[in-house]
């Protein structure tokens, strides 16, 4: 396998672009100011440590882009991931756009491929951080030929995995479709100047049996206010997710859940929780559910299969 040792002065893409198969690029401590998208399967992406090395863009949805159009959501990224089986460890990736109110969404990471692996990774922006594919199939739709072929469509599912990872943001900073686990992560609401917070917005098919799992995950405030962030909301009609054996600061609201804005999402969300340590002793609304010990194990013992697989 290939391996390359890169400082910020170098171009990542430009590494990116010319392999031809896997291979591991080291990223020394320091900001590295690039857009960057990894294509090639098999990529690994190591940083000199989370606090150290970070990957740093400022994209936003209301920005003009090159085409004439608006950069929407899905083009803001400052690492897109279409490759599959890429790994990211000890290193940060993030927008640096702070007003999403004035600018609108500005997303850190969007994996747009079946199989990833993140450990030790920070994630950081304000509303939407973190995008997992698959796209819900009205949004596959209208984007096409707004939205390159590889980052848009992706027949079956997905599987992501985040092991001790922090990721940050204020609205729906963690969404999409994929099958995600997040295992010993910290979850960091930062001051939502709208005032309602939300962690996570799945858009997952009913035919998914695989939603969002959130395992052991500390649920922290730094700057977010008392009782005003929710666990999640369904993007989607059968959104899906669970959080287990979590503890939360005192930002996270007592309903736990919310079923956005005036839809009837409640009636189609598949979300769940286990054993919350929660600052404030929640009282969670009665579409949700809460798992039995059985149920939640399994869980669990999937996660773990999961990790054991990837790292085998």
């Amino acid at each position: 396998m290939k391996e390359f040792y890169l400082t910020p002065e170098d171009s990542i893409q430009n590494i990116l672009d010319s392999l031809d198969g896997p291979a591991t690029i080291y990223l020394s401590a320091g900001v590295y100011r690039q857009k960057t998208e990894i294509k090639t399967d098999g990529v690994t992406l190591i940083g000199a440590g989370r606090e150290t090395t970070v990957l740093s863009f400022g994209d936003y949805a209301k920005k003009l882009h090159a085409d004439g159009k608006e950069y929407n959501t899905f083009r803001t990224y400052t690492l897109c991931v279409s490759g599959e089986n890429a790994i990211l460890k000890n290193l940060t990736v993030e927008n640096y756009n702070t007003e999403p109110e004035r600018v609108g969404q500005c997303v850190a990471l969007s994996v747009n491929a079946k199989r990833f692996y993140a450990e030790n990774a920070g994630l950081k922006s304000t509303q939407d951080t973190l995008f997992m594919a698959p796209f819900p199939d009205d949004l596959v739709v209208r984007y096409r030929g707004f939205i390159p072929e590889n980052q848009l469509y992706m027949d079956g599912c997905a599987v992501h995995l985040f092991k001790n990872c922090r990721i940050s943001g204020t609205v729906d900073f963690i969404f999409g479709g994929a099958e995600a686990y997040f295992k010993d992560c910290e979850i960091v609401s930062l001051y939502e100047k709208r005032g309602t917070g939300f962690i996570a917005a799945p858009c997952h098919h009913l035919v998914q049996s695989g939603g969002f799992y959130f395992i052991d995950c500390r649920l922290i405030s730094e700057g977010a206010s008392g009782n005003s962030v929710y666990l999640a909301r369904p993007w989607r009609d059968f959104g899906k997710c669970a959080f287990i054996n979590c503890s939360a600061d005192k930002h996270i609201r007592r309903e736990l859940f919310d079923k956005w804005n005036d839809t009837e999402r409640d009636k189609t969300a598949r979300f769940a929780f286990y054993k919350p340590d929660c600052a404030v002793p929640p009282e969670p609304v009665g579409w949700c559910r809460e798992l039995g010990e059985a149920e939640a194990n399994d869980i669990i013992a999937e996660c773990d299969r999961k990790f054991t697989e990837n790292n085998g």
